[in-house]
Parts: C-alpha cells; sequence; structure tokens
C-alpha cells in the first residue's frame, strides 16, 4: 500500500477516500495532503511531526491533520493496523475542521471505523452503504471534544536531539539534568537555557513527556501491567506515574489500559 499516493488521494473528484493496512516500524517522509486527514490506529503508537511539534497518537484515539499541514510519521510499534480516512471538507466552517488534535474515539466511532477495514481507494458516491458511512463518520467528527494534549515540542537542536535520544533508550535510569551535562559535556547552566530556547521546556518537563511517550508505547504491547511499565518509564511510585500520567492524558493509566484492550 502506497501511502504517499498524492495523486490518488487529492483527487478533487472524490469526496471521501479511505486506506488501510498492517504496518511494520512506519517511518513516511514529510508530506502534506490537499485533502483533510484522519489517521487512526491500534496496536501501537505513532509519532506524527508537524513543524516543530511531536505528537503521540496513542490507540483508541484519532488524528486530525487538516488540509496542507505537512508532517511526517514514525512508528516502532509492529504489526499496527492503520486506518487513513480523507475528507474534502473545503465547504464546512466548523472550527474542528481547522486544528491540528488528537481525540479519543468513542465505542460507536471505533466500530465505523473497523468497519472500513477492507476498504481502499475512494469511496463512489453510488455505493449507498460506503458512502453514507463515510457521510456519517463526517457528521460525527465535531461533535468530539474530548481532545487529548498529547504533543510537545521536539529539539531542532543537534545536541538536544542526541540527549533527547539517549534519554529515551534510558529512562529506567531516571537521568538528571547534572548528570545529563556531565555525559554531554555542556555545562547544567547552559543545557538548561538551550531547553528554554529551543523547545520552551525546562528539562523536567521534557522528560516527562518522554516518559509519558514510551508509556503508551509499552501499553500498546499488551504484555506489562500500570506498575512494570511505571518502573520502565522511571517511576518507582506507581501512585506518582498514575498522577502524572492522569495530568497528562486526562484519564488513569488502568483505565486506559482496560480500554485500549476491550
Amino acid at each position: 500500500m502506497d501511502f504517499l499516493n498524492l495523486n490518488d488521494i487529492n483527487h478533487r473528484d472524490f469526496e471521501y477516500y479511505t486506506q488501510f493496512t498492517i504496518a511494520n516500524k512506519l517511518d513516511l517522509k514529510t508530506h502534506s495532503h490537499e485533502k483533510d486527514q484522519l489517521l487512526y490506529a491500534e496496536g501501537g503508537i505513532l509519532h506524527v511531526f508537524t513543524d516543530n511539534k511531536h505528537w503521540y497518537l496513542p490507540g483508541r484515539c484519532f488524528m486530525w491533520i487538516p488540509a496542507g499541514v505537512a508532517h511526517s510519521i514514525i512508528s516502532h510499534s509492529v504489526n499496527i493496523n492503520l486506518y487513513c480516512f480523507y475528507f474534502d471538507t473545503s465547504l464546512n466552517s466548523d472550527n474542528f475542521y481547522k486544528e491540528t488534535k488528537i481525540y479519543m474515539t468513542n465505542d460507536m466511532l471505533r466500530e465505523m471505523f473497523r468497519y472500513t477495514k477492507t476498504w481502499n481507494g475512494s469511496v463512489d458516491p453510488t455505493d449507498a452503504s460506503h458512502y453514507y458511512l463515510m457521510k456519517a463518520i463526517h457528521a460525527l467528527l465535531p461533535k468530539m471534544n474530548s481532545s487529548f494534549p498529547l504533543q510537545y515540542p521536539y529539539p531542532k537542536d543537534n545536541r538536544l536531539i542526541e540527549i533527547a535520544l539517549f534519554l529515551n533508550k534510558n529512562l529506567h535510569k531516571s537521568y538528571t539534568l547534572e548528570q545529563v551535562s556531565v555525559k554531554f559535556g555542556i555545562s547544567t547552566r547552559t543545557l538548561s537555557r538551550l531547553f528554554k530556547e529551543d523547545i520552551g521546556l525546562n528539562y523536567v518537563k521534557f522528560l516527562r513527556g518522554l516518559r509519558i511517550s514510551k508509556s503508551l508505547e509499552l501499553m500498546a504491547e499488551n504484555k506489562y501491567n500500570v506498575y512494570e511499565i511505571a518502573l520502565q518509564v522511571g517511576y518507582s511510585s506507581l501512585s506518582a506515574f498514575s498522577t502524572i500520567f492522569y495530568n497528562v492524558v486526562g484519564i488513569r493509566p488502568a483505565e486506559y489500559m482496560a480500554k485500549t484492550r476491550e
């Protein structure tokens, strides 16, 4: 399946276009579409990069990407079920369609997404069952109000990118700013300033974002319980992990895991 067949996807004669694939370690380079895109994945987490923002798209959530927004997509997950929907919303004025955001998927919308699993390509208006299902999805989307704040600025500075990669591989060790400064030969003061100037976050908040992102990936693997995941991302206290996860994602980790396994 060619997910960058832009000529076909952007064909203005079609109001809706669908794609489904089972992806392994996805790496789609920066691109954009003339139509709005909805991404939905099960069995893993997608990393979506737009401008200087890094979005985490976990299971049971969908991401809305307006037309013209340049983005790249990476996933380290294996056998991830990836659904892509494209909409021509040029005649819609609702603000929902103008903002890049992530939303929790309710049970009804999830089943509607899954129903399209065998579809690939443009949706013909003469195929009533397919066309009106897409119309129903289209109509339901602006009703979604449970958006997830699952995005963080991503470093542009090469030194910070190297540090981010190192931290992501060693989250269980809970490196402090001072320890990272020594390891990479940068003074604590300079490193602290780099974080604030490059991404607008201090070290603690950036590390928290990496930890929550990794915890979502581990949850998608369905191999670990909440406490084991907390330890792997650097939290020795289950209550502390649960509180921070709730503050970022808006739902307790145990509740989130239960939803993704339904």
